[in-house]
């Protein structure tokens, strides 16, 4: 009888230290991606490779706000549960959060950060097959020092894992993708934190292949990003975006020049003589001024007005009014933020990387 996977669990904690002021008022993974919040990019990838019982691990950064956008999950065809885990004390410690929801059902985790380009079926399906205790998303990176990472020996078995090695033999890193049989938990419970005070998941897997548990490994096809930092919000933007479906359900007025992939919500109003330069994505009830540019790769959230200047390579949060007729780029601007400017001079190119809520005069 084929193996079913009827759970996953979405990691939704963590500080975002790195990504601050954005994560002072909320969790990272509610960031939007081409306005998507990014852990829903994890929650549809569940879905789609049948998973619909979902936990949803909380953090203590406002976990309110993602209570309020998921709700208990109906309106994403799933159901959900939310389990609270306070104090980040390291991935390992946040799938052990999770062992009542679980249960003795294998089940997958998912980290509320991470994007995958093609999703998890084809990795589920490899654990469903292999019998194995745990199976591991693998993809090759430039950086290994900056992940965990996985030796394998020439037949492709996993020989072992090391978090953040200062040098390695391999340069395949553990995506934020792991599927689990109920012997993790025992392994978890018996970790002591590593030397940047967490509990490592990579320490948990390795201990599962000291004491003889198979553990089977799926290199993915496609992009991967890990987004830590601005800079990886901003390139997954432009890897999502790269896959931008054109549609246009607002409304034009006369002399725009458009180009590219672009998709425009219902409501939103492009005045007269401006330039829209796909991939591009503008959300609801939004107004672009009159002689306004916005590059590519760029996401405007819903109910943002923006009045001349130029846009590129951005996203810019709901709620958000920009009337600074400057050129901004590589930014990422907050919900509800105001940006102006009587500056008046040569134009010049402004990076942004504001919270919400914030008030900017240039």
């Amino acid at each position: 009888m084929r193996e079913r996977l009827v759970k996953g669990v979405i990691l939704h904690g963590g500080k975002g230290t790195r990504l601050r002021p954005l994560t002072h008022t909320g969790p990272k993974q509610l960031i939007p991606i081409a306005n998507k919040p990014m852990s829903q990019y994890a929650l549809e990838d569940l879905r789609e490779a049948g998973i619909s019982d979902i936990a949803i691990v909380l953090g203590n950064i406002a976990p309110e706000k993602v209570v309020e956008y998921y709700g208990n999950g109906s309106k994403f065809n799933v159901k959900i549960t939310y389990i609270n885990q306070g104090e980040p004390r390291g991935i390992a410690h946040a799938v052990g959060s999770a062992k009542e929801f679980v249960g003795n059902e294998p089940f997958v985790v998912y980290l509320g950060d991470n994007l995958l380009k093609n999703g998890i079926i084809d990795c589920v399906e490899g654990f469903r097959n292999s019998g194995a205790d745990a199976h591991i998303a693998l993809c090759h990176v430039k950086n290994p020092n900056a992940f965990g990472i996985a030796e394998l020996d020439d037949a492709g078995k996993i020989m072992r894992l090391i978090e953040k090695p200062k040098t390695s033999l391999s340069d395949l890193a553990l995506v934020g993708v792991y599927m689990f049989r109920s012997t993790i938990f025992d392994a978890i419970d018996k970790l002591t934190p590593s030397g940047r005070g967490e509990l490592e998941i990579t320490d948990a897997i390795q201990r599962l292949l000291d004491i003889g548990f198979q553990v089977s490994s799926h290199i993915i096809s496609g992009w991967w990003k890990d987004t830590g930092k601005p800079e990886d919000i901003l390139e997954a933007n432009q890897f999502v975006l790269s896959d931008l479906s054109s549609y246009n359900k607002g409304r034009f007025e006369d002399g725009v020049v458009t180009n590219g992939r672009i998709a425009i919500e219902d409501g939103s109003v492009v005045k007269s003589n401006c330039t829209l330069r796909g991939p591009l994505t503008i959300g609801r009830d939004c107004e672009i001024g009159p002689g306004t540019y916005i590059g590519p790769y760029t996401s405007i959230g819903d109910n943002v007005v923006i009045k001349g200047g130029e846009i590129e390579n951005s996203i810019i949060l709901s709620d958000t009014v920009i009337e600074c007729g400057k050129r901004i780029i590589d930014s990422l601007i907050g919900k509800g933020s105001r940006v102006v400017s009587n500056e008046i001079g040569l134009p010049k190119g402004y990076r942004l990387i504001i919270g919400e809520n914030t008030f900017l005069s240039m």
